[in-house]
């Protein structure tokens, strides 16, 4: 639908209003994501804030990491939910300490601790502090540590890119909201990048933390272009088997935030890049990296997925970027070798679902464009870029122009799409993406988590003056309904597991030194002595 800019003005307005008035009514409980200033939480002596729950190295192990406005040592304290009664822990509940490193913006402390040794079909309770000064308790919950499981991938949040920084928080916590409302027993929440605008701006990263969802559900942080530039990023989210080496960076400073890292969880391996780094070689780097976790953990796993943030087959104003056409001639074939089932990415701030490609080409000439069930083939990859979860920034879908990149064109039988995507799509509205894990299969949903009504900060501002399908010509559709579904079905080999999984494709690994995780410029060795303590109280 086309816009009033009066009538947006005045709608904002009131959403504002009631906004305001909420946060007033909850401002004294909300300890978590109140907004307050890291010198405001100093002065009322509050207990640790920021709280996240991380993602680990497999499904038995995760992280918590925060924020504290005093250096004093803090842990983290965990017990089954069922032996913490009216908030009192039991006194076996296990103490875990943490690793407190001062946050150079702030000038507080950001800790983390890693707690191993997790039971299946198990809730349990943490909270973080020291003494008497506790955070708020929070719950988790784990499932079968085998079969199929739901993840959920979302886009660019971005928090303050629409210069609302709040109102790009309301977006993003309603679609997260949305989004466990309507899948409660998914497992993971995945980053596409882009948490903030700007890296080191403490009000981004409060807006951002404020979802009590980030608690509940292990997120798996992937750093994007505007979470470079200081320490906050890798502050506020300690990832596991996390690899920094200098062939990534080439002495940029500016991209050494974050790192390449991996997981498994249940039959998949998860490898997420950070795509900043390109520049003089790096592409190289990050093969060999996949590489060498292929080789070493790939025929544990019945799929591998790859996260990064900078879409390579991008569909809106990111398309034909210089790091893109380089990605797009470095990576494809390299993925097709190495057995890569599914590869996630934002930064373009749309969605897109390629086709199967296969070595930088499309795998099956007689694919149709929306598709709703492909046959992946030995070295078949499927790209998808997702749309913003928070409504903070949209970029509309360009047109394939050949002057730029000549290599990417129209879809032949789709000449407005580029030759690559099966289906590219932008209506304004807030989205996120649902990946089913099956034995055999993996399906790929885009669910719209909001219509044209707020919070849709990018809308309300003025900033886009349409909102709906075609343009806005079409009614917006209703929340939680489908935009994409695909189902991938991936070749095996003889043993089960898909094509190669990188043996014997001339990728050294670039790595000696480390240990068998790669991770020898971590920070994850502390947390590994913690198993012990830990491994078999959980139950």
């Amino acid at each position: 639908m086309k816009l009033d800019n009066g009538t947006q003005r005045r709608g904002q307005f009131l959403r504002r209003a009631a906004v305001a008035a909420t946060a007033a009514v909850m401002g004294v409980s909300a300890v978590i994501g109140s907004g307050l200033t890291a010198a405001a939480q100093a002065a009322d002596g509050t207990a640790p804030t920021g709280i996240v729950l991380g993602v680990g190295a497999n499904e038995a192990q995760r992280v918590v990491s925060w924020y504290a406005a005093d250096g004093t040592a803090k842990v983290v304290q965990v017990a089954p939910t069922h032996k913490v009664h009216k908030g009192q822990f039991p006194k076996d509940a296990v103490t875990i300490p943490a690793t407190v490193t001062a946050n150079v913006v702030s000038g507080g402390y950001n800790g983390h601790a890693t707690i191993n040794g997790l039971k299946e079909h198990t809730s349990y309770s943490y909270r973080v502090g020291t003494g008497g000064t506790w955070s708020p308790t929070y719950t988790f919950k784990t499932q079968k540590f085998d079969g199929d499981f739901d993840f959920l991938f979302f886009g660019d949040p971005q928090i303050g890119s629409s210069g609302n920084s709040t109102r790009d928080g309301d977006g993003w916590a309603d679609t997260l909201r949305v989004a466990t409302a309507a899948n409660p027993n998914a497992e993971l929440l995945v980053s596409g990048g882009d948490q903030v605008e700007s890296a080191n701006n403490e009000t981004n990263w409060n807006d951002f933390l404020r979802p009590d969802q980030l608690r509940r559900y292990p997120w798996a942080a992937t750093i994007g272009n505007h979470d470079v530039g200081g320490k906050a990023y890798e502050q506020h989210f300690w990832t596991p088997n996390t690899d920094r080496s200098t062939p990534f960076y080439n002495g940029d400073t500016n991209t050494r935030s974050g790192g390449d890292y991996w997981y498994t969880y249940k039959d998949v391996l998860f490898i997420d890049l950070n795509s900043n780094a390109y520049a003089n070689g790096s592409d190289a780097a990050h093969i060999d990296y996949v590489t060498k976790v292929i080789k070493e953990h790939g025929a544990d796993a019945k799929h591998t997925v790859l996260v990064y943030h900078h879409a390579i087959y991008s569909p809106a104003n990111h398309a034909n970027d210089g790091d893109n056409q380089l990605r797009r001639k470095d990576f494809p074939t390299a993925f097709s070798n190495l057995g890569v089932d599914l590869v996630l990415q934002g930064h373009d701030h749309s969605y897109s679902r390629s086709y199967v490609i296969k070595n930088g080409q499309k795998a099956n000439p007689d694919e149709k464009p929306g598709d709703a069930e492909v046959e992946a083939g030995p070295g078949g990859v499927i790209y998808v870029t997702a749309n913003s979860a928070s409504g903070s920034k949209y970029y509309d879908l360009s047109k394939p122009d050949i002057t730029k990149d000549p290599n990417y064109g129209p879809d032949p039988l789709n000449p407005k799409n580029h030759w690559a995507n099966s289906v590219e799509n932008q209506e304004h509205v807030r989205t996120y993406v649902k990946v089913q894990v099956d034995d055999d299969k993996l399906t790929v949903e885009n669910v719209r988590s909001g219509d044209c009504e707020g919070p849709n900060s990018a809308v309300e501002l003025g900033q886009e003056s349409w909102c709906g399908p075609d343009s806005g010509a079409s009614p917006a559709q209703p929340v939680g309904s489908l935009v994409d579904k695909v189902v991938i079905n991936p070749s095996r080999d003889d043993d089960g597991h898909g094509d190669d999984h990188g043996d014997d494709h001339g990728h050294g690994n670039g790595h000696d030194g480390k240990d068998d995780h790669g991770n020898g410029h971590g920070h994850d060795d502390e947390d590994s002595a913690v198993a012990t303590t830990t491994a078999s109280w959980l139950q």
